[in-house]
């Protein structure tokens, strides 16, 4: 397979990277976590000023018309700079979403503002065991747990169970009677909501397949969430190869130890197997076929969290105490690892889900 890119797309990299060194420093970043909201209005405006939060709509609405080749490039990018704004959310998921289930009107309507900046749409999809969303009468009632960045939505978009047994989904408006937020931070950093609705007044997007649409998106925001984790374990596996070579003990540098060059090989290939794993997710993510492409993405999914888990537990105790410190930026890669290793299914889930659809193509040939 070539994994190479083209000068578009590499420019597209640089232009993201430069944005994060210079605009994104870790000292900005936790100004703006230390700050309320926890995200900044400001910085997302300058991401739409890039282009970045058009990459993923349509010529026809404003749109740059990229895929997911270049989602994984930005998402990238953007890895080493722990970024706290939405853009998985809003930029890459929201927009696959209203693509395959709403209306033209509906794009029409929502996209052009979401390249721009002006509006945040984000997908409130996982049901509370106790109290799933359900649909009567064009209203909906039940709750969603963790919506990631439901707090600054301008809107929600919620799966809910339909009268007929279906799955819908349907535009809900914050602030809207009936609907209330729980907003709070996550493991590492990044904003999470509770969602509770009552009777609240709901507009239905899809007329059916709604469930194939979701299930799609997800699929999209995975492969980018997978891009995203290798460009955090390549710079964690840098920062912790110079910490060997500057931190001394016995009069030399610790990396001169063959036991630590053994743990750095190995935090080596597992960033490698999960990049190749990273650029298939992406090339696969929108593959027509659903039990092919949940496999490949599940198998991407177990490699990487594997490889997260493995990078980011021994960067933290090659760095020793101090690599749990707030004040060490290593400490943050773990932080965002960790949730990610967990987070669109965790390592059991997609091992689990690899092995069913691997059953049903073997059963379907």
């Amino acid at each position: 397979m070539n994994f190479d890119f083209d000068e578009d797309q590499r420019a597209l990299a640089d232009t993201v990277q430069r944005f994060v060194a210079r605009d994104y420093t870790f000292e900005k970043r936790r100004a703006i976590l230390d700050a309320d909201p926890g995200w900044s209005r400001a910085v997302w405006q300058a991401l739409a000023d890039l282009g970045v939060l058009a990459i993923n709509i349509d010529e026809d609405y404003g749109g740059l018309g990229y895929g997911p080749q270049e989602t994984g490039l930005v998402m990238g990018a953007f890895g080493p700079g722990l970024l706290l704004e939405p853009y998985l959310a809003a930029a890459v998921v929201a927009p696959a979403l209203i693509r395959r289930a709403a209306s033209a009107d509906f794009q029409e309507e929502w996209l052009p503002n979401i390249a721009t900046g002006e509006t945040i749409v984000v997908l409130a999809d996982a049901d509370a065991r106790d109290a799933p969303v359900t649909e009567i009468g064009g209203n909906l009632s039940g709750r969603k747990a963790v919506v990631a960045h439901g707090g600054c939505a301008d809107l929600l978009l919620v799966s809910a169970r339909c009268a007929d047994g279906s799955t819908g989904l349907f535009a809900v408006t914050p602030g809207a009677d009936g609907v209330a937020l729980r907003d709070y931070p996550t493991l590492d950093g990044q904003r999470a909501a509770d969602l509770t609705l009552n009777n609240a007044p709901a507009m239905r997007l899809d007329a059916v397949g709604a469930a194939d649409a979701i299930d799609a998106a997800l699929d999209i925001g995975l492969a980018a969430l997978c891009a995203e984790a290798v460009g955090i374990m390549e710079a964690t596996v840098a920062a912790t190869t110079e910490y060997l070579k500057t931190r001394q003990q016995f009069g030399q540098p610790i990396g001169r130890f063959q036991a630590l060059q053994h743990r750095m090989a190995d935090m080596l290939l597992h960033l490698e197997q999960a990049r190749s794993m990273s650029y298939l997710a992406a090339m696969h993510c929108t593959a027509a076929d659903p039990t092919a492409r949940r496999r490949t993405l599940s198998a991407a999914k177990v490699t990487i969290g594997q490889a997260c888990r493995f990078i980011a537990q021994n960067a933290v105790q090659l760095h020793g105490g101090m690599g749990m410190t707030d004040e060490l930026i290593v400490s943050h890669w773990f932080k965002r690892l960790t949730a990610i290793e967990m987070s669109f299914g965790d390592t059991d889930f997609h091992l689990q889900r690899f092995a069913a659809n691997l059953a049903r193509e073997a059963r379907a040939a």
